[in-house]
């Protein structure tokens, strides 16, 4: 795959973009990545006026979504570096021991390792050896969404699904988890 940071110029202003060549791709393709930057895939075959062409007839789709990037604030998984996370690992750690502690008083459940990672897509996992893997930013959480994430990683340890089961484990600690879940999607 070949890299080139380019510009081009729309409706007065330059606009970078990523152009990347790829093997084995067949068409061209424009996304916008969480960073607000342009990026255009392209297939060895196409030249470059094409796509530049191609992204002038988009521009009008191209400038509204950078800027519905740039105005949304970075969600709490994007937040922070590894200083950050190298300095509340612990606290994290600490953090989530304990409410794993409190609410498995109710559920008895056995687990192996607790490890805490600088993950920037996902709060929590639970693998079928029974780890239990949380994202250093749980120190930044309310504290019914921590409630809400210990509680879902745990029932993960008896149900390894998300089937209603699954989900009759979690409501009887959480019983608003639905709305939980929502919000939390949109940290």
């Amino acid at each position: 795959m070949k890299i080139i940071e380019r510009q081009i110029k729309i409706r007065g202003g330059n606009i970078p973009y990523i152009l990347k060549r790829k093997m084995g791709v067949r068409y061209m393709r424009l996304t916008i990545n969480k960073k607000g930057e342009l990026i255009a895939t392209l297939p060895f075959f196409i030249k470059i006026s094409y796509l530049e062409n191609f992204i002038k007839n988009k521009s009008d789709w191209i400038l509204k979504k950078i800027t519905q990037v740039k105005e949304k604030p970075l969600g709490l998984l994007q937040k922070g570096d590894r200083k950050d996370y190298l300095e509340n690992k612990e606290v994290a750690r600490r953090l989530i021991l304990k409410k794993l502690e409190g609410f498995n008083e109710f559920y008895h459940c056995q687990y192996n390792q607790v490890s805490i990672r600088n993950q920037h897509s996902r709060w929590g996992s639970c693998s079928s050896r029974g780890n239990l893997n949380f994202n250093w930013r749980v120190v930044y959480l309310p504290q019914k969404y921590l409630d809400y994430l210990v509680v879902h990683e745990l029932c993960h340890l008896k149900e390894l699904n998300h089937s209603p089961k699954f989900w009759e484990l979690v409501a009887q600690e959480i019983p608003d988890y639905r709305e939980i879940k929502k919000m939390m999607r949109e940290l």
